[in-house]
């Protein structure tokens, strides 16, 4: 049914768009290995088509005005995954971040790049990927990763009691959900767990918006970073028969790297 659902979509749009593979560069999530992906440029048309709604609920992911998909050679480890709203049950340990973050001031804003934000981001990447590529980024970088999107795109800000930034969490609307495409905050703030609470303040809004799904993206079993994912019970996996329930073993807690 996944390959059927994909096959469709890039029949519908393949008069439109223009499909193609990667070239094979290092994984971002496992060592050692190797990573292919096949990409589209997602453009206005698309967007106003309802077909990137569709293309998420087909695994796909944004980065920029691109859509993509992990095709790697060798490997099948990448699993999209995605919170059912309606079902969400915060257990005990995420309804204390919750609490423990009310004094906190949420205002959802333009997807427009700030300085303000770029130094928090900074900060966050050489706390936490100081050897990325990220963590060389400059502003016309960061500001090309907030605003370069064709899809309807927001930022939410968290600021504390003085008004400082503490977390930013960046994510596309669809018909049926929330994608969450990238998250940074204050990493010296360990108590607040600001990155999984970002993470219910997204299916907070996305009930009051009246949307069924938060898509977190790629889940990967053997990287650490991802598993904070599996703490958002009941979740879903795309796999072969579609959108089916998963209840993977919960590894020792971490906060989200990314969305």
């Amino acid at each position: 049914m996944e390959n059927h659902l994909i096959e469709n979509l890039v029949a519908s749009a393949s008069r439109d768009l223009a499909f193609y593979r990667s070239a094979l560069l290092p994984c971002p999530y496992l060592p050692g290995r190797l990573e292919r992906r096949f990409i589209t440029e997602l453009t206005p048309d698309l967007v106003a088509g309802g077909l990137f709604g569709a293309f998420m609920a087909a695994g796909f992911r944004r980065s920029h005005n691109y859509i993509y998909r992990p095709v790697c050679p060798s490997c099948k480890a990448c699993v999209p995954v995605r919170i059912v709203i309606e079902r969400f049950q915060p257990r005990r340990t995420l309804k204390r971040t919750w609490d423990l973050n009310s004094d906190l001031t949420v205002a959802v804003v333009p997807a427009t790049a700030t300085l303000e934000q770029f130094a928090l981001f900074q900060r966050y990447q050489h706390a936490r990927h100081d050897d990325s590529e990220m963590a060389q980024m400059n502003f016309l970088d960061y500001r090309q990763l907030i605003e370069e999107s064709a899809a309807e795109t927001r930022l939410v800000e968290l600021r504390d009691a003085q008004g400082a930034l503490v977390g930013c969490c960046l994510f596309d609307l669809t018909e049926d959900g929330l994608s969450a495409v990238y998250s940074f905050f204050a990493a010296d703030l360990k108590a607040r767990s600001l990155g999984t609470y970002l993470v219910l303040w997204l299916i907070k809004h996305g009930a009051e918006t009246g949307r069924r799904h938060i898509y977190l993206g790629y889940w990967v079993e053997d990287c650490r970073k991802m598993a904070y994912k599996v703490r958002f019970r009941p979740l879903e996996a795309l796999g072969p028969q579609g959108w089916e329930p998963i209840d993977p073993v919960e590894a020792p807690q971490t906060e989200p790297a990314t969305a």
